[in-house]
């Protein structure tokens, strides 16, 4: 299926590993040029590698931008960088920022401000310039990988889960906003995905329960209805249908891909 995503420029912050690089070497296999959004130069450049690896034709096709998405003033720097590289932003892919997991007891006012600096704020800084850029031009698309936190309580991840219920309060009324605009802006809820993050999750699972980390792996995946976790090139897949011109008349979704652990409406 041709997505119709050749020559776009698509920038996706925490793009130097996990779901966020599974998301650009899927936009790269489909012709388009992608900036990447991190912190820290060395992993961006670690990201590079891996995708020059898998794809070749990647070469001359990735800008890395590092950049501190808590602080407005740099995201607003990594996306003028972005747009002199390779122009205009049509697309953006947010997945940067996770909330540190925390025990309902250690939780302090502290926690739940760092959640939101880190899962909140590094999500709404950079959508902030780019839709209203997008708004502008008449165009775009927006899609924000968020999570099934923000629907369901967790009891190590409540901090988080608040940054996420947010966020998906902001893609509706974004999508709502400037759908006029002729901008589109989704989201995706992955569940539990094999990322780095999955090991902290496990570790505070297992903490929580006073269970090992192997079975607390255990008892996660019997959870899952498919039987299995998530790979992040599966939830990259959903971005990418999102992201492109065969959505064309979705905007607004909250799409959640915990494999219908949570079945709900």
């Amino acid at each position: 299926m041709d997505l119709q995503l050749q020559d776009q420029h698509v920038l996706i912050t925490g793009g130097s590993k996990g779901i966020g690089l599974s998301c650009a070497l899927g936009f790269l296999r489909e012709g388009a040029r992608v900036s990447l959004v991190s912190r820290d130069l060395q992993n961006l450049q670690q990201g590079l590698q891996t995708l020059v690896e898998a794809f070749p034709q990647a070469e001359g096709r990735v800008s890395l931008h590092a950049a501190d998405l808590k602080d407005p003033a740099s995201a607003v720097a990594a996306l003028d960088a972005a747009e002199k590289a390779f122009g205009a932003v049509d697309v953006l892919v947010n997945s940067a920022g996770a909330a540190r997991l925390t025990l309902p007891d250690d939780l302090a006012p502290a926690v739940w401000h760092d959640a939101m600096d880190a899962k909140y704020f590094t999500y709404i800084h950079m959508i902030d310039p780019v839709v209203k850029r997008m708004g502008q031009r008449g165009r775009g698309a927006i899609v924000n990988v968020i999570g099934h936190g923000g629907k369901v309580a967790s009891p190590v991840h409540m901090a988080g889960g608040a940054a996420n219920a947010a966020l998906m309060l902001v893609s509706a009324g974004m999508a709502a906003a400037y759908a006029a605009k002729g901008v589109r802006v989704n989201a995706v809820n992955p569940g539990v995905t094999l990322t780095e993050r999955l090991q902290e999750s496990v570790k505070a699972d297992a903490k929580l329960k006073g269970i090992g980390a192997d079975v607390a792996l255990e008892h996660i995946t019997a959870r899952l209805p498919l039987g299995r976790i998530a790979t992040p090139e599966e939830v990259a897949n959903t971005v990418l249908f999102l992201a492109s011109a065969k959505a064309s008349y979705v905007t607004g979704a909250i799409v959640a891909m915990d494999g219908a652990v949570t079945p709900m409406i």
